[in-house]
């Protein structure tokens, strides 16, 4: 975003901009080729790879491929062929990771579902992989502890961790985060974040098919697998709200429903209210119903003007600095950022930022399926709490045991026992 652009684009009259050279650093002499391998080889695993391979193209950098791995062994031959692979390279199974990590990678990319991920990310960091882990990291909070867990790992050994929460790596979030901070809106008070689309996709059970197989490929569909779409969607918007208030919730009460999801456990709608302390309400809310109206953005209020998340920002005149990008696209400049960050000796880690904006997507959900308040401190510190030690089931070893259970394609009832 040059001068011209950004100016054009704010509704903020008499910016005064200063160069930053935070995303331009020189890579290191002798930094030529980056070897890489992919947990997940669905559409985001895909797509991630794609990003890699695009960032290793604007560093100057040769990116090889040495393995795929993917519960269907298919779908890992699939992206393997693309990338030069032999068929030994592309592994099948639910210990497809293991398989993945133990070749000469860099780096490992994660985009299984959601339930496996710290199981993934955790055999990548013992094993000194730089790691890319897609949002969210955890459908419950044992989940999201232990990657929190992982992540102080990770950077005991120097290994980079960065998640794909793209707006932190966007020209127009840095630049209103900055603003923000610099006291253009004054103190923020309250606002609104809402992701309102229709159900990505769904998959119906074959005839004969296994309950692991079915659970696995329509996974976007059962709370065990994605945490409901609040967790696996949503994500994105209360990771902004995090960030850019630059605190925890400390409350969350919620509600929410299903009226016309055709398969899986999950809800059609939640609304929840974040209550981020002296007297600072965030407004969440996210749908998925088809022929509904949608809208994915954010909006902050605060004492002196208002921010539309990346978008406008009205308020008192403030200077920040410039921020220029290598792409246009948050999805390449994060895998940017993560490899220039290991290549310069300084590895990003964002493990404990993803896991808590994970774990508030929890706590909104655990709320709405239950209909009771939920705190932060349930899920992080009180180990009295019975939602303190809440695993779902059936879990990431439970599938790479062997058959699993299928849960049943109904969701929670709010007002009855905590169940999910």
């Amino acid at each position: 975003m040059n001068r011209r652009s950004f100016l054009g684009n704010s509704t903020l009259a008499g910016i005064g901009l200063v160069a930053s050279s935070a995303f331009s650093a020189d890579l290191p002499a002798g930094a030529k080729k980056v070897k890489v391998g992919l947990i997940g080889c669905g559409g985001r695993g895909t797509g991630a790879l794609k990003d890699f391979m695009a960032a290793c193209k604007i560093l100057g950098i040769e990116a090889e491929v040495t393995a795929t791995g993917d519960a269907f062994k298919d779908k890992a031959e699939g992206v393997g062929t693309k990338y030069g692979l032999a068929p030994e390279k592309c592994f099948g199974g639910y210990d497809n990771y293991q398989k993945v990590i133990a070749t000469d990678c860099d780096y490992v990319l994660m985009a299984t579902p959601p339930a496996f991920r710290p199981v993934h990310f955790a055999a990548a960091v013992e094993a000194g992989k730089h790691c890319f882990i897609e949002k969210p990291v955890a459908v419950d909070p044992v989940g999201a502890r232990s990657v929190i867990a992982t992540g102080e790992k990770a950077k005991a050994k120097g290994l980079a961790v960065v998640a794909g929460t793209q707006r932190r790596h966007m020209a127009d979030y840095l630049r209103n985060k900055a603003m923000i901070d610099a006291g253009a809106i004054g103190q923020i008070k309250g606002g609104v974040v809402q992701w309102n689309g229709t159900v990505p996709w769904i998959k119906r059970r074959n005839p004969g098919e296994s309950d692991s197989s079915y659970m696995t490929r329509n996974w976007l569909n059962f709370t065990e697998l994605s945490g409901d779409h609040i967790v696996e969607q949503h994500v994105h918007n209360l990771d902004v709200a995090i960030w850019f208030i630059g605190r925890l919730p400390i409350t969350a009460v919620g509600f929410g429903g299903r009226a016309r999801r055709e398969t899986g456990n999950m809800f059609d709608f939640f609304s929840v209210d974040f209550d981020f302390g002296d007297d600072v309400h965030i407004h969440s809310q996210c749908r998925q119903i088809t022929g509904t109206y949608g809208r994915v953005g954010e909006l902050f209020t605060g004492t002196e003007g208002v921010c539309y998340g990346g978008g406008k920002l009205k308020g008192k005149t403030v200077e920040v600095p410039e921020f220029k990008m290598d792409s246009d696209s948050g999805m390449i400049q994060e895998h940017v950022d993560m490899i220039r960050s290991v290549l310069t000796g300084k590895p990003l880690n964002e493990a404990k930022s993803i896991a808590e904006s994970t774990l508030v997507a929890i706590m909104g959900r655990m709320s709405s399926y239950t209909g009771e308040l939920v705190r932060w401190g349930d899920l992080m510190s009180n180990e009295q709490s019975p939602l303190y030690n809440f695993a779902c089931a059936p879990t990431a070893a439970d599938f790479e045991k062997g058959e699993i259970k299928l849960p049943e394609e109904v969701p929670s009832v709010p007002g009855k026992p905590f169940g999910k």
